[in-house]
């Protein structure tokens, strides 16, 4: 816990959670240890994730059909041309009367995805998610949203990462969200509470790492005026044009400082 911090500018300590993550398998096998109580499960997970990377496939594609480019985003993230830094991650975080925390802390800072699509799975009943709306205003996301209550399973939450907004010149947002602690007078979710551990699992999709952040040639991406107060230009504009791997290894260190620093 506190070893990732996802809002350095803000936040006094690291996040309070706890996180596993699963690199790209191989022929169904992890390319790291795995806990022994993971071992017998390796087949389910590995399904699992191929799965997950299916439907980025499938919904990247559908966005490149929506821009007229076709293939063009469902092709950088085409992993028979090289690795990608895709992750496969099972959170925890601890219930907070657990946590000594004070009312400045968080579970999760504010942050946009570091990829190009989030999958967000999450069980009913836990909240704490939020996303910071167009008026600088922080709103609660549901779990359930009207009409899917009495589903069996939560709907996936579909998350625009940075990379999706780098090729689109910000068509495509990535929007800053954040996991809270309970707080008095904080307007929740029916049904949902903060109370207890929350329990999640992500899957960032990423494109194969020496994939380049240049714009889309989509003339609706040419032809974008952003919302008045939103600016369409990538914050990186005026340096050289980066791959997929040096965003990601840019943003790595901003969220674990000496810590990645140590381990790259």
């Amino acid at each position: 816990m506190h070893s990732e911090t996802l809002d350095p500018k803000h936040q006094k300590v690291g996040d309070f959670k706890e996180a596993f993550n699963f690199g790209e398998f191989a022929d169904g096998k992890a390319q790291q240890p795995l806990p022994s109580d993971l071992v017998s499960d390796e087949p389910q997970i590995s399904a699992f994730a191929n799965s997950c990377h299916d439907l980025c496939q499938k919904l990247l594609y559908l966005l490149g059909l929506g821009l007229g480019v076709d293939d063009f985003f469902s092709s950088a993230h085409n992993t028979e041309k090289g690795a990608s830094s895709s992750i496969l991650r099972f959170l925890r975080y601890p219930p907070p009367e657990s946590t000594a925390h004070s009312e400045d802390d968080i579970r999760a800072g504010a942050h946009s995805d570091y990829g190009s699509i989030t999958l967000l799975f999450r069980l009913k009943g836990q909240a704490g998610l939020e996303v910071l709306r167009k008026d600088n205003v922080w709103a609660p996301v549901p779990v359930c949203p009207d009409g899917t209550e009495e589903d069996p399973s939560p709907p996936i939450l579909i998350n625009i990462g940075d990379l999706l907004s780098y090729w689109t010149n910000g068509l495509f947002r990535s929007t800053l969200h954040r996991v809270v602690f309970p707080s008095e007078g904080s307007s929740g979710v029916q049904g949902e509470t903060s109370n207890g551990p929350r329990y999640s699992i992500a899957y960032f999709c990423h494109p194969v790492g020496a994939a380049p952040l240049e714009p889309v040639p989509s003339e609706r991406v040419k032809n974008f005026t952003p919302s008045e107060g939103v600016s369409s230009e990538n914050p990186y504009a005026t340096r050289k044009v980066m791959t997929a791997d040096e965003h990601l290894f840019m943003r790595l260190k901003e969220s674990y400082g000496d810590l990645y620093e140590k381990k790259s």
